[in-house]
């Protein structure tokens, strides 16, 4: 099957949609997330607040921080996709190591992110709401590599206990040190994984 261009419409909203994130991400490190409003990022971006709405129907945390959707299929690529003699655990930590305080090769407009991110407690906790609704996904995802079912109760504890390490790693000193620390612990739990 051909891949064709995105139309003229496809075009424009993505359009908006990234001129609504940059707008954000500009607003928010010149002022702090809690001193900027939908309406002022709206305008910003020269758009309506419903519009903004309608491409981030999570308000102002999902211009940081995306939506769930993208959090579960990247980690169901990340563990799908690893290469032959990769675990699952590894696959997963090597997906995780590309994300937030735990990119070292992040750019400083990311690290600015990262760290306002760190900073507020209304990012924190959506971020952490984020990674945990991913835990029926991440459970699926292993269960369907190591043909057990999606309802094993270690597969769920595993998944829970995975996507607790960004939010409980990420405010650490070292953050990647630390999540080499947790998959660790996790390696020892989950060796077969």
């Amino acid at each position: 099957m051909a891949h064709t261009a995105p139309g003229r419409r496809e075009r424009k909203k993505a359009a908006t949609r990234q001129a609504l994130e940059t707008a954000a991400r500009r607003l928010f490190l010149e002022r702090g997330f809690d001193k900027v409003t939908i309406a002022e990022i709206a305008d910003a971006a020269d758009t309506a607040v419903s519009t903004l709405f309608a491409h981030f129907p999570g308000g102002k945390e999902a211009l940081i921080l995306g939506d769930v959707q993208e959090r579960e299929q990247a980690l169901a690529a990340a563990v799908r996709n690893r290469p032959t003699g990769v675990s699952i655990l590894q696959a997963v930590r090597r997906y995780l190591a590309t994300r937030g305080p735990f990119d070292t090769d992040a750019d400083a407009e990311t690290r600015g992110i990262v760290e306002l991110v760190v900073a507020t407690p209304a990012l924190r906790t959506y971020a952490r709401t984020l990674w945990t609704k991913c835990e029926d996904t991440l459970a699926g995802v292993i269960a369907e590599q190591t043909d057990r079912d999606a309802d094993d109760l270690s597969l769920r504890l595993l998944a829970r206990f995975i996507l607790q390490v960004p939010d409980l790693t990420g405010v650490e000193p070292d953050p990647p040190a630390a999540m080499d620390v947790a998959f660790h612990h996790l390696q020892r739990g989950w060796p077969e994984l």
